[in-house]
């Protein structure tokens, strides 16, 4: 009731409105789909995905993650995740680093050829990695670096500079007075750095972070034509070796490899709300 008359909804706007709650159903479903299946998979005791019968299995099995682990002569799972935890971990702290440090530069200092540089990673952001594997080949091959986690980390983390230019349009947005005022207080560009802008970078940093780790963790193609030995396998090339007769337990692998990154997310997600420079600029 609104000043003593009842509100009417017009049948074409309570159409229109069901028609779009119906599409954002249809989507959500259409997305969630393969992540429930893969999910109900893991606990499939059957385990095979041409035989995979209806939507839920028939019977329900803990015995596939006993197998994920425990068969280390025919998987060797925890290798393969100890491997692609120690190049993710290794690879984030070092790429973030690199960008950040490039990203504050590009956008605090002005010098030669700046605008060049940038323009030039605008440009070489538009092909696709793949165009460079061959060439990546023959340079880890000459450095000796084939089968080697170290050889991917060296990839991963100089490769990560190309993406700065998120970081500095960030870098871009905190006033100019604050580092006026730092440097008229008698404070070093190194103090200004660490002092100022880092904390005030939290979100950008945590943003960073969980890019730099997310890539390496999740990547294939590298990985694939890096690594040749079973041992030094990573979880994407490890479960894409299993046949269509393995499917619950490239499933139940699927799974784990998801726990760190939620994990991560969850810890830092905070941070992702925090920060600015609103209310920071001294007068």
């Amino acid at each position: 009731m609104t000043n003593g008359k009842k509100l009417r909804l017009r049948p074409a706007a309570g159409i229109k409105t069901a028609l779009i709650y119906l599409l954002v159903i249809l989507v959500s479903f259409i997305f969630a789909f393969p992540c429930i299946w893969l999910v109900l998979s893991a606990f499939n005791a059957e385990g095979d995905l041409l035989t995979l019968e209806g939507f839920f299995p028939e019977v329900y099995s803990f015995d596939t993650f006993r197998r994920l682990f425990t068969e280390i002569n025919k998987y060797d799972y925890p290798r393969w995740f100890g491997n692609t935890l120690f190049v993710a971990a290794i690879s984030c702290v070092i790429s973030t680093m690199l960008v950040i440090a490039v990203a504050y530069t590009m956008s605090r200092y002005r010098f030669k050829s700046r605008k060049a540089m940038m323009k030039a990673t605008l440009i070489l952001g538009i092909f696709p990695n793949f165009m460079n594997m061959t060439a990546l080949f023959v340079i880890m091959t000459q450095l000796h670096l084939i089968n080697n986690l170290w050889g991917l980390i060296l990839l991963y983390s100089s490769g990560s500079t190309m993406g700065f230019l998120v970081q500095k349009g960030f870098f871009d947005t905190i006033p100019g007075s604050i580092y006026d005022a730092a440097i008229l207080d008698g404070a070093s560009d190194l103090r200004v750095f660490v002092s100022i802008t880092l904390p005030l970078s939290k979100p950008m940093i945590v943003y960073t972070a969980l890019t730099s780790f997310v890539w390496p963790w999740a990547d294939f193609m590298l990985p694939s034509m890096l690594l040749v030995d079973k041992s030094s396998w990573t979880v994407a090339v490890g479960l894409n070796s299993l046949d269509d007769s393995e499917f619950s337990i490239f499933a139940a692998g699927s799974l784990f490899v998801a726990v760190p990154i939620v994990a991560l997310y969850i810890a830092l997600s905070k941070y992702l709300i925090q920060g600015g420079a609103a209310g920071a600029v001294k007068e």
